[in-house]
């Protein structure tokens, strides 16, 4: 018996983000639970290198993920390439709750972070392909806001599992993951497959109906799915034309799209945010919170973060790309920057750990007072511009620049520039924190006023275009980055068009001979 399928893309993109909720989900099941008496004492108080390892073993895991979910992603579409992807996060999260010391704690995030790794790469893939132009960043950010509430809703479940004595308190807490990967594998197979991946394959009236019931309630002779249609098969047989291989990533100034969609992942890493969120705790420690206080200061950084980026969803298609990525890798360098330089001006050195008992990953104490203060606000108003720019805006246009035949291992590309950079701040950052301390976060300003200049030289404004317009913004013939405005797009004209060839009753016959067509081919 065949399921039924849900065709509204609000309902498909909130089943789907439940990948992002699982990466959210064992982000925070960590950051609240590395300063609980529980876990320090059962681990014998991970420091440096060993907590980097654990804390970073997510992203080794995703590492991984990334660099096998395109292809498999191909081979099998990008809706079963997320649900395979489950397997592997009960696995893990079943060896977490099990663990007896932390090489097997670090084993079980492996996993998790494999899952991860792929749901990381391939849901913005899939709700990309299934967005209409004008409307495919904020579905798209429902993939960040899943995230968000994933960390947000994990970090205050191990809150409250601190309360239970012994190691029950963090099995219980890692036990809890188990719940949105059973909801998301019970809510996948009643989603439709993407219009562009079954195209890609052969299987061009089914693509096409589905393009239909996605944007038009099924009418395949609507103006807009015929429009989209023709773009969509026009590419493809370019893509066709251009052969298999890794060639098609440099070829033809196909590098350029490469490098955007790599590096614009690499600089969301580079920014420092990822230190906020995973380690707000210390920064909470080391600014002289402690206890209850010091946990719901670092719960409501993820509160805060969900709301600005529930802002940005409602204005993300009327603000260009650009601006945001630019303006919000600015904000962040000066947020870096205070919160550093009122570190180094006014703190105690603790070689022994603050806290009781220490914790060896904080060394130093911020003056109590208007420095301490001011440490935490920087670091609240880092997250609110975080939250708004380039957390939802990179994984936005990462998913943007790649072409059809492309788009499934170019992500993954992308997915994986992300993690490798997560990777590495996640395993050096508890050891920068004893080593460097401070001085930490004047490297991640100066890396945001890099990645700034970055943008504007080599990413060209993708907001409301089709993701086969994009295709000639990075070709030879395309304007300079610093000359392309958001929006423009020349489906608007294709689809009046369509509509002039229809009123003068013309016969689609061009449309029905492409189907006829792929069906052959396939």
């Amino acid at each position: 018996m065949k399921l039924p399928t849900i065709y509204n893309v609000h309902l498909v993109a909130m089943i789907a983000t439940l990948g992002g909720a699982l990466f959210g989900f064992d982000i925070s099941s960590m950051s609240a639970i590395v300063v609980t008496d529980q876990y320090i004492t059962y681990f014998n108080n991970p420091s440096g290198i060993i907590q980097g390892a654990i804390g970073s073993a997510l992203a080794a895991g995703s590492v991984v993920g990334s660099a096998v979910a395109g292809p498999i992603s191909n081979k099998i579409g990008r809706r079963d390439a997320i649900l395979f992807a489950c397997i592997f996060w009960l696995i893990g999260t079943a060896v977490q709750v099990a663990c007896q010391n932390y090489g097997q704690l670090i084993a079980g995030r492996v996993l998790n972070g494999f899952t991860v790794g792929i749901t990381s790469s391939q849901v913005p893939v899939y709700l990309a392909e299934i967005a209409k132009p004008e409307k495919r960043g904020s579905l798209v950010i429902i993939q960040q806001l899943a995230i968000e509430f994933g960390i947000l809703i994990m970090y205050f479940i191990g809150y409250a599992c601190a309360s239970i004595e012994g190691t029950a308190s963090f099995r219980t807490a890692w036990g809890i993951q188990f719940i949105p990967c059973l909801f998301l594998i019970i809510g996948l197979p009643f989603l439709p497959r993407s219009p562009r991946w079954l195209a890609k394959v052969g299987r061009d009236k089914e693509a096409l109906q589905t393009l239909a019931n996605i944007q038009a309630g099924g009418n395949i002779d609507d103006p807009m799915v015929i429009a989209e249609w023709e773009e969509i098969v026009t590419v493809m047989r370019a893509e066709l034309e251009a052969g298999p291989g890794w060639r098609k990533f440099v070829k033809n100034g196909m590098w350029k799209r490469t490098m955007a969609g790599m590096t614009v992942q690499a600089w969301q890493q580079l920014a420092g945010a990822n230190v906020i969120v995973y380690y707000l705790t210390y920064i909470a420690q080391m600014a002289g919170l402690t206890g209850n206080v010091a946990m719901v200061t670092s719960g409501i950084q993820y509160a805060v973060f969900i709301i600005f980026t529930g802002v940005m969803w409602i204005f993300i298609d009327k603000t260009g790309r650009r601006t945001l990525l630019i303006w919000g890798a600015l904000g962040m360098g000066f947020c870096h920057f205070v919160v550093g330089g009122t570190m180094g001006a006014h703190h105690v050195d603790v070689p022994g750990g603050v806290g009781n008992p220490p914790n060896a990953n904080i060394v130093i104490s911020v003056n109590k007072g208007a420095p301490a203060n001011t440490v935490i606000l920087f670091s609240y108003l880092l997250i609110v511009v975080y939250a708004l720019t380039l957390a939802p805006v990179c994984w936005i246009y990462a998913a943007e620049v790649w072409s059809l035949g492309t788009r499934a291992t170019g992500m993954s590309l992308a997915a994986l520039s992300n993690w490798v950079f997560n990777f590495a701040l996640g395993l050096f950052t508890p050891a920068a924190f004893v080593n460097i301390s401070w001085k930490l976060f004047i490297i991640f300003g100066v890396l945001c006023i890099a990645a700034a200049a970055w943008f504007w030289v080599f990413y060209p404004e993708t907001c409301g275009k089709t993701l086969e317009e994009i295709e000639d913004m990075f070709g030879p013939e395309g304007a300079k980055p610093w000359n392309t405005k958001k929006g423009e797009s020349r489906l608007a004209a294709k689809i009046e068009a369509v509509v002039a060839r229809k009123t003068h009753e013309e016969p689609d016959v061009q449309m029905q001979e492409q189907v006829v067509t792929g069906d052959e081919k396939a």
